[in-house]
């Protein structure tokens, strides 16, 4: 009666393991790379921002069906970056305004196949002219956020026009935590009924 419980268990460890693996994605491959090359430099490591992550989402959003060229994103030349008419309703989406966001820095790079190429993701960042800002510990966090080919890092620092901390707390993970949470409410509950019955 026994051997059959502990037969059961290795299939609700693979229950939870595809949801611990699906996080793992671009985006945390590139957060952690960053503070690694920071710390390189003997800099401080950038804490995560929520609300420069929601924004770092956003501008990914509407660059999406924005073509890979040699002059967009990290390749681009100062004063030829995209424009967004309906800035302030980003920022809105967000939770922010330009007064608390002012200091910060949006860096957006397009990387073919992002997927597939998270060396090269990193070297669009810290091999371009934003390693001035990596490099700058004025920044204290940052937020990534991707979609298609483009991924954008948002950096933050500690004053009030750079820590994009004006309106209430917005967890954007709120409902993948939800369901997460489930699965080991689910498979607790399970194992309890199956080695205590």
């Amino acid at each position: 009666m026994a051997s059959y419980k502990l037969l059961l268990l290795p299939f609700m460890l693979l229950f939870l393991i595809p949801h611990v693996l699906s996080d793992i994605d671009e985006e945390d491959v590139l957060f952690v790379g960053i503070n690694s090359y920071r710390t390189s430099q003997n800099l401080t490591t950038l804490n995560n921002n929520e609300k420069a992550e929601c924004l770092a989402d956003e501008i990914a959003d509407q660059l999406k069906n924005k073509p890979c060229t040699n002059d967009t994103g990290s390749a681009s030349l100062p004063g030829t970056e995209p424009q967004f008419a309906d800035y302030p309703n980003i920022l809105a989406k967000c939770h922010l305004s330009v007064s608390d966001t002012r200091d910060g820095m949006i860096m957006p790079a397009c990387v073919p196949f992002l997927e597939s190429s998270s060396s090269l993701v990193l070297t669009n960042f810290t091999n371009s002219k934003y390693s001035l800002s990596l490099n700058d510990s004025k920044f204290t966090g940052m937020g990534i956020g991707k979609e298609d080919d483009w991924i954008v890092v948002v950096l933050t620092t500690n004053t009030p026009q750079g820590s994009f901390s004006t309106a209430t707390r917005v967890d954007s993970y709120g409902f993948a935590f939800a369901i997460g949470f489930f699965n080991y409410v689910l498979v607790f509950f399970l194992s309890f009924c199956f080695f205590l019955c």
